[in-house]
């Protein structure tokens, strides 16, 4: 039986550097940059060449070239396609959100929107990354934090 958890969320990029100067350099997530590149896939020809984040509680976030993804996956090399799923980071306060989303905006993101009062109860706001991944950044004032 399958656990309910997740572990790695790679995300597919168009540009492997441009994608690590966003979130390293621009969101300031940790990493030692680009690695594996010295691996190459015998079976599918997909490069190793991957950005690793390890983030708070366990998961790891991976950014891999979208044309390697596809050849890893064994899945055709298609346009990209974004908004159909949304990566959400839960933060301590609305001033978290609107501190997150304003630093996301300098780093390159485009916000979706204001970030604003939903009538579930939380306070959210969105932005995609430069590949068109959306996030979410979110405080629930009575649920559960990070």
């Amino acid at each position: 039986m399958m656990e309910p958890r997740i572990d790695v969320i790679t995300l597919a990029v168009g540009d492997l550097d441009r994608s690590l100067a966003f979130y390293r350099d621009g969101l300031g997530l940790e990493t030692t940059g680009v690695v594996a590149t010295e691996f190459v896939d015998e079976e599918t020809n997909a490069s190793g060449a991957i950005v690793i984040f390890r983030l708070k509680g366990g998961v790891v976030l991976a950014l891999y070239p979208r044309s390697e993804l596809a050849k890893d996956a064994d899945i055709p090399v298609g346009p990209p396609k974004t908004g159909e799923f949304s990566i959400g980071q839960l933060v301590e306060s609305s001033a978290e959100v609107d501190v997150l989303l304003a630093q996301a905006e300098r780093a390159g993101a485009t916000l979706t929107g204001r970030p604003h009062d939903r009538p579930w109860g939380i306070y959210s706001g969105y932005f995609r990354d430069p590949d068109g991944h959306l996030w979410e950044i979110i405080w629930n004032p009575v649920g559960c934090q990070n």
